[in-house]
């Protein structure tokens, strides 16, 4: 065996180089010395910890004889899952992504070892090792890609949450790649997969289909806690069935307010403020989800009263949110929002909030919002602040909250913030300095080469 030989022959070498016997190099590495001389006559293959032992003992690289490991004992040798997942693993350790390419690509040729691999990217997965995972996620996918089975709806819902990142048209991608697999998942994880793709759908603004996905979440995390004592089962969902309901409700409330059906808003948002259909003793983590809805209510009552134009309650909503940092971000942009829309003046409550205007990441007591959302968020934010001072005649902060939104919109590809920016710009375009007309003429040159990417017209390596 070619590669095998490559391995003992530099193994060989390095010990005439070194005077050392089998018996030296075996107390070097902290192998048995009996081990060591089979695996240097070809008696007995190399396990990986032996492996990564004589590497050690060599002084050579990590990971040094893994592609040779690769050829001998995988491609060219008789697969044995003993060897195979410690090297994933190993390979997992060392982002050696390629050797794990070829791993996953000659021994998916059998399906047997499709229940293994998925076990083992399960694990990486569990480590944050997700590009090893997603490696194999896609492996496994392809070869049961004519089954109609749930490992093959969770390949394809891990590698969706992998590939979420701050490219929308990807994200959609993504979304779309993955919705049609929902129904086979585990009634556990179709909750989750669910609420992940409304996420990624509100950052896009497609509210018919956050209303959609919002209705079905509804729907199923309704029934499966009508039946909850009635059934014990294994797998959970990843967090208290009335987390699902209530955020089905928020999300439909959400819908609403972008639709400018303020009542309807107000609707949804008592719905997720009621426990009264709650089976009691609600548990340590049903409370907390509990307590934070109420306060997310209270706070999108106030909300959608100003937006439906009762200016008179934004005293009481800045008292309410101005001590509660995880709301302050959301509270500014919508606050913002109305000042333009209703015309009334700001200044005190922007100067009041001025740390809050820069990008971070959004939490709540029950964890981060998602990145597609706060990026999202926050374009569509630094957009409303410039409209803000560009109507006040404050052109230089007015513009450079403009373009700073259009260049974060050309990052994310978020279309429709992009469109709205341009037609700001364009509109206050003869009170702009020639600084900022060069800003914005970078980001439309940036904005025509995607697009031009996009259709083929240009070299896509470039």
């Amino acid at each position: 065996m070619e590669a095998a030989s490559t391995i003992l022959t530099e193994l060989e070498d390095y010990m005439k180089r070194e005077a050392l016997t089998i018996s030296k190099f075996a107390a070097r590495s902290g192998m048995n010395s009996g081990t060591l001389s089979n695996v240097i006559q070809g008696h007995r293959p190399i396990a990986m910890q032996q492996l990564d032992r004589i590497t050690l003992a060599m002084n050579l690289p990590e990971g040094y004889f893994y592609e040779m490991y690769v050829d001998n004992y995988i491609i060219n040798g008789a697969p044995d899952w003993r060897r195979i997942g410690p090297l994933l693993q190993r390979c997992a350790d060392l982002n050696k992504l390629e050797a794990i390419h070829r791993i996953v690509q000659h021994i998916m040729d059998k399906l047997i070892y499709a229940p293994m691999l998925f076990d083992t990217a399960e694990e990486l997965y569990a480590q944050g090792r997700l590009a090893a995972a997603a490696l194999m996620y896609e492996s496994v996918a392809e070869g049961e890609r004519f089954q109609h089975s749930e490992r093959l709806a969770l390949c394809r819902y891990r590698l969706f949450t992998i590939g979420l990142g701050d490219n929308q048209e990807a994200n959609l991608h993504a979304a779309n790649q993955f919705e049609p697999y929902v129904e086979r998942l585990d009634e556990a994880d179709q909750l989750d997969a669910l609420k992940h793709l409304a996420d990624v759908y509100a950052s896009m603004h497609r509210w018919e289909k956050v209303d959609e996905l919002a209705e079905l979440l509804g729907q199923k995390a309704s029934l499966q806690y009508k039946h909850l004592k009635q059934e014990s089962r294994q797998k959970q969902p990843g967090r208290p069935l009335i987390y699902y309901i209530l955020y089905a409700y928020l999300s439909k409330a959400g819908v609403c307010d972008e639709r400018g059906d303020y009542q309807k808003a107000l609707y949804y948002t008592s719905l997720y403020s009621d426990v009264s259909w709650m089976k009691p003793p609600l548990s340590q983590e049903e409370q907390r989800v509990v307590d934070q809805f109420h306060e997310w209510a209270h706070a999108n009552t106030y909300l959608y009263r100003l937006m439906s134009g009762e200016v008179e309650v934004l005293p009481e909503y800045i008292s309410y949110i101005e001590n509660k940092e995880n709301e302050i971000p959301s509270a500014l942009y919508k606050i913002i929002q109305a000042a333009n829309r209703y015309q009334f003046d700001i200044d005190e409550i922007l100067e009041r909030f001025k740390n809050h205007r820069t990008y971070r990441e959004q939490q709540s007591r029950l964890g981060k919002f998602t990145q597609q959302l706060t990026g999202d968020r926050h374009t569509r934010f630094m957009t409303e602040l410039a409209l803000y001072y560009l109507r006040h005649n404050n052109f230089s902060a007015g513009f450079h909250y403009l373009l700073e939104g259009l260049e974060s919109s050309v990052i994310i590809k978020s279309d429709s913030n992009i469109v709205r920016c341009v037609g700001i710009f364009e509109k206050y375009r003869p009170s702009a300095l020639p600084e900022y007309i060069q800003r914005y003429s970078n980001s439309m040159s940036e904005v025509y080469r995607i697009n031009e990417k996009k259709d083929g017209l240009i070299d896509v390596t470039n």
